[in-house]
């Protein structure tokens, strides 16, 4: 790194705190760009009209209304944003454990994730990148009454083949080791999913069932002070039924804050 014809060593010896300043003003300009990549706000990506007028609305796009045709999230700049603050958190205050998504659709929060953890140089940690790969599962009524009605299983735009989510993940040089597929439906692969600690918890499944079953499975593997995220807290009903189902069965009351009027997050305590 250079400042004005300065060297970084030069600059360390002169002034260490301005070069501490200097890494931290690189870091958050690589994120920073990460994020307005991965929602497509840097290129106004169009959304599809399967939900909405075909056009790109950066009012909409910033708290995720719509699904980008070509970007690589639809979770919209705030919920992008809180991702990467609640990522940054985890590092930056210790809380042990890998980060995971279960439901990725084209990967653009686990590529987020995994960005912050390069960003920080971390290695000791990884992303679990969770989802069937081929769209969200019907619903299953008699099991599950609250996804009765749902019909996001109709809509192709939510199938993302596993290849192409990898080679999203490698188009921005952060598919490694530290990255960790699951392929298959929640019910399956999250119970014996060889997963140690979690730090961070990121749900986006669509359904009661997704919601419970992803809980169920890693919410005891949570550390403490780790973070819950649920994308679709206000905007799919069964979603939020499952979470205070979950919540009482445990008999706890998390403080739940809202992120953008979608999504909502909390703090296991």
């Amino acid at each position: 790194m250079e400042s004005k014809g300065i060297s970084e060593k030069d600059l360390i010896e002169q002034s260490p705190s301005a070069a501490l300043s200097g890494v931290e003003r690189l870091r958050d300009a690589y994120l920073s760009l990460m994020e307005k990549c991965l929602a497509g706000t840097i290129y106004q990506d169009k959304a599809f009209q399967a939900v909405g007028q075909g056009i790109y609305d950066a009012s909409i796009r910033e708290v995720g209304r719509d699904w980008p045709s070509m970007a690589h999230t639809m979770i919209g700049v705030r919920r992008l944003s809180n991702l990467r603050t609640l990522a940054e958190r985890v590092i930056q205050e210790r809380i042990p454990g890998d980060l995971i998504e279960t439901g990725v659709w084209r990967g653009g929060a686990c590529i987020l994730m995994r960005a912050v953890l390069h960003a920080y140089n971390v290695t000791d940690r990884r992303v679990w990148v969770a989802d069937s790969f081929e769209g969200v599962p019907a619903p299953d009524p008699q099991k599950y009454p609250a996804d009765n009605g749902s019909d996001y299983h109709k809509f192709l735009e939510l199938s993302v083949p596993l290849e192409t989510v990898r080679g999203n993940i490698e188009k921005y040089g952060l598919l490694d080791a530290q990255i960790v597929f699951l392929k298959g439906w929640f019910k399956d692969t999250l119970p014996s999913a060889p997963i140690q600690r979690l730090a961070l918890l990121r749900l986006d499944g669509d359904l009661y069932e997704s919601t419970i079953v992803a809980l169920n499975a890693l919410y005891d593997k949570l550390s403490s002070d780790g973070y819950v995220i649920v994308d679709d807290y206000h905007v799919v009903p069964g979603c939020k039924h499952a979470i205070h189902d979950f919540l009482a069965s445990r008999n706890i009351a998390p403080q739940i804050r809202e992120i953008d009027g979608v999504g909502v997050y909390w703090q296991k305590p």
